[in-house]
């Protein structure tokens, strides 16, 4: 005789009502950077919000490790997720004790703390199929970071590289601005991307007004095989020794007598331009 079980795993839920409650730190009182170095300095931690970017971290195999959602969503938008997280505590509470705790009131009502993904090195970013590469240098506006990389993503750029001070991608907010795409993208920090660059065969195009510089639409420039676009920070752009030791500098034709975009919309433009 064949005996079958069935098994139903009733998902962790905790019912919060005090701010202070075991766990909930990593959702109140952490900072971005003690996050990081939570637990595991090689890991850390990355608070991961919505539904839809969960789904995308969890497909991109991050573990999670706590959920926090408020109580309506248990059987609504969260109830897909939680069936496939069942053995990590499901904090829950009301909308205003959640305002409370976070400090804002949550984008559908759900975050998630995971695991951080192991970090990749440049040489995973500039395989030899790579074609097209953008460049963060100092970029540290995190609704900025996550733009450009929902770009990147979407026109098909084959990585990223990060110089040292650009901000964290994987921060929450620029991780809710890419709808996940920091996750799907490869992405790298560098001590010197230009040296990474050239040392993969690649050629840098800077994006900076400056006398000399082209067109983006310049016929030569998509012609280049291996490409990397360098954005530079908010304000005052590439800071000039960068753009000296760059094969091009090239700027977007404008109108109106407007002579700078903000970097998200100019990496869109650029990526679209040079894929």
């Amino acid at each position: 005789m064949i005996c079958m079980f069935f098994y139903t795993f009733a998902p962790m839920i905790v019912e919060i009502s005090s701010l202070s409650h075991p766990g909930l730190e990593v959702y109140a009182s952490l900072t971005e950077a003690q996050l990081r170095n939570r637990l595991d300095p090689e890991r850390g931690i990355v608070i991961v919000e919505s539904p839809k970017v969960i789904h995308t971290a969890l497909a991109a195999g991050l573990r999670p490790l706590s959920l926090l959602c408020e109580k309506r969503h248990i059987e609504g938008d969260a109830a897909h997720l939680i069936s496939r997280m069942p053995d990590i505590p499901i904090f829950t509470g009301s909308r205003e004790l959640l305002s409370k705790l976070t400090g804002y009131t949550l984008t559908r009502g759900v975050l998630c703390a995971m695991r951080r993904p192991t970090p990749l090195h440049p040489h995973d970013v500039l395989t030899p199929n790579s074609r097209r590469i953008c460049v963060l240098w100092s970029v540290t506006d995190s609704t900025n970071v996550g733009a450009i990389f929902r770009s990147a993503a979407a026109l098909g750029t084959d990585g990223l590289l990060l110089s040292r001070d650009t901000c964290d991608p994987l921060g929450r907010r620029a991780l809710r601005v890419s709808m996940g795409t920091v996750l799907q993208v490869p992405w790298a920090w560098a001590d010197d991307p230009l040296e990474e660059l050239a040392s993969h065969s690649f050629v840098s195009a800077a994006m900076a007004l400056t006398d000399d510089s082209v067109p983006m639409d310049t016929h030569v420039l998509k012609e280049i095989p291996r490409l990397a676009v360098v954005m530079g920070t908010e304000g005052d752009g590439l800071p000039k020794d960068v753009i000296s030791r760059t094969d091009h500098v090239v700027r977007i034709p404008m109108c109106r007598g407007v002579d700078s975009l903000n970097v998200a919309a100019a990496a869109a433009i650029a990526l679209w331009e040079l894929r």
